[in-house]
């Protein structure tokens, strides 16, 4: 599994979004982007890293970012999770995993002794012209937004 780093261009993308738009990356040039890939909507940690970038969120647009979520959900789990969270960002659908494959966030787990393949929660921040300047994998639910505006000094 090949990671982005930073000075890498971002692998271009159409999603599906929570009420079935379709979501490119290129309609994002222009703003810097947060893009998190999570593994499932409705778990505790999913739902307390929504929730923290819910909660982050106008200061993350004040600062010129745009977040979006990505998971391999299909879309009416990804509009049912939006609702219960009040989730004010995109939620997008990756059910082939073939973004978080592009990313680097997609590749060997292990959890309670097992290995497997799944995602990897990760966040790749870009800039404006879609060049990564920061790329986080393997981090943690709780705390990862304070952390990422720490590391962004959005603080």
């Amino acid at each position: 599994m090949q990671r982005l780093s930073n000075g890498d261009s971002a692998p271009e993308f159409t999603l599906t979004d929570a009420t079935g738009t379709d979501v490119r990356l290129s309609d994002l040039r222009g703003r810097k982007v947060v893009a998190y890939f999570y593994p499932a909507a409705g778990t505790p940690g999913c739902t307390k890293e929504a929730c923290d970038f819910r909660d982050s969120l106008a200061s993350l647009t004040s600062a010129g970012y745009a977040v979006v979520g990505i998971s391999p959900d299909p879309p009416a789990k990804l509009a049912s999770f939006t609702d219960k969270e009040a989730l004010t960002f995109p939620l997008l659908s990756d059910g082939d995993h073939a973004v978080a494959e592009a990313w680097g966030a997609w590749g060997e787990k292990k959890n309670y002794g097992r290995t497997y393949e799944g995602l990897i929660r990760s966040t790749v921040v870009l800039d404006e012209d879609g060049v990564v300047t920061n790329a986080q994998y393997n981090v943690r639910a709780t705390g990862h937004v304070a952390k990422l505006r720490r590391d962004l000094g959005i603080d």
